[in-house]
């Protein structure tokens, strides 16, 4: 996993900001989706579980599936691109300085 230091290292060198955001972009997805793969297998395997407490569901819903997979895809990348934005706009003589 890639430190402040590196993100600042990177501003500071003179690295263009679309390389900084899909850097810290692509890095805070990774558990996110890591995590969606991990959900969406356990709900398959437990899909006889939901239909009995979903009215309506079958035991694997592909459009619930979707639903909730994007939903989740969507949050992750608003909380990465907040400190991805962030970390465009850093001002490469203060990383250095707090570094």
């Amino acid at each position: 996993m890639r430190t402040t230091t590196d993100k600042a290292g990177r501003v500071v060198l003179g690295a263009p900001a679309a390389g900084v955001l899909r850097m810290v972009v692509v890095e805070g997805m990774k558990p996110t989706l890591v995590g969606l793969a991990i959900g969406v297998a356990s709900a398959a395997a437990l899909g006889r579980v939901l239909t009995t407490l979903i009215f309506g569901m079958t035991a694997r819903d592909a459009a619930t599936f979707t639903i909730v997979s994007l939903i989740v895809i969507g949050v992750g990348l608003i909380a990465s691109a907040v400190p991805a934005y962030r970390a465009t706009r850093i001002d490469p003589l203060q990383a250095l300085r707090t570094e």
